[in-house]
């Protein structure tokens, strides 16, 4: 799979401190890709240096089949949401967005069919004509959003897009993302929130101190494949009879916190769902009772792991 994103060794200092440390970092064509990492990891750098905003002290940066930014090159193409977005304040809603579009090469009529089509997409369709002074805080993260989308860019970088927004209106961007890849685009979002990026994304990168600890598709960060955790109320918990049915694997119980947890071995024929159909039978012969299963651990989860 060709890259859309791609950094080689990338290093980036700022007087003493060194914010990149030899970044390696490759984001596939038509993914939705999640930057996680500790403030100060290095995200905000790496995208400033995506978009040319910063130049990299070294290393190589290859978007979209070239080299590092070019303007002209990528004029229409790329598309970058910082986090703390500045939009002037006397601005119409859609004139904001039909000058953006204006400035990517669209005409006038293309510019204000894709402002009013973008509007509609993050839900501000009924203040297209309201001036950027009048809206609340969650109301302009949506309007750089739909900056953001304009053109539907084959790369679009997103710092933060759905912070401060209420659950509703952050459910439906991540719908508007969701369509974005379907329809071929590349969207890498940068975010805290951690159950949002592991339901959002299907690729997904940790940073931390200017280089990647862990990168991959979600499902193998998070083990889907490989572990199972399985939450016994009071009661029986027969982990030597689970254990004996499953050779090979690895049973343990947590007296705390009641998880039965496998590192489930894949292997040819046997899907982790045929572990934990085995698990269950064997649990529910003995008489346990069990609260809930779940493939996989959580990005959150993996994440101290990793920062610890």
């Amino acid at each position: 799979m060709t890259s859309a994103l791609r950094f080689s060794d990338v290093r980036k200092r700022f007087g003493r401190t060194e914010a990149l440390r030899g970044l390696d970092l490759d984001v596939p064509r038509g993914a939705l890709y999640g930057l996680i990492g500790p403030n100060g990891a290095g995200k905000t750098t790496a995208f400033s240096i995506a978009c040319g905003f910063l130049q990299a002290d070294q290393g190589e940066v290859a978007i979209l089949g070239g080299g590092a930014f070019e303007a002209m090159r990528l004029k229409g193409r790329m598309s970058a949401m910082p986090q703390d977005a500045a939009l002037g304040r006397e601005t119409r809603c859609v004139d904001h967005l039909v000058y953006f579009g204006e400035l990517q090469g669209l005409s006038a009529t293309a510019a204000r069919s894709e402002a009013l089509r973008v509007l509609d997409d993050v839900g501000l369709g009924e203040k297209r004509t309201a001036r950027t002074k009048t809206l609340s805080h969650g109301m302009l993260r949506r309007l750089s959003v739909a900056q953001a989308l304009l053109g539907s860019p084959e790369l679009a970088l997103f710092d933060e897009p759905t912070s401060g927004l209420d659950p509703r209106h952050a459910h439906e961007l991540r719908e508007v993302f969701r369509r974005s890849r379907r329809q071929g685009q590349t969207i890498v979002v940068s975010s805290h929130n951690l159950p949002e990026l592991e339901s959002l994304c299907d690729h997904v990168a940790f940073i931390d101190r200017g280089i990647v600890v862990s990168s991959g598709t979600t499902d193998v960060i998070t083990g889907k494949g490989q572990e199972i955790e399985i939450l016994l109320a009071e009661g029986p918990v027969p982990t030597d009879a689970v254990a004996g049915v499953l050779v090979g694997d690895t049973v343990t119980f947590d007296v705390e916190t009641r998880l039965l947890r496998i590192r489930f071995q894949p292997r040819p024929g046997v899907l982790a769902e045929d572990a934990i159909a085995l698990a269950l039978r064997v649990l529910l012969d003995a008489g346990a009772r069990v609260s809930g299963v779940r493939k996989g651990t959580t990005l959150e989860k993996k994440f101290l792991e990793l920062s610890s």
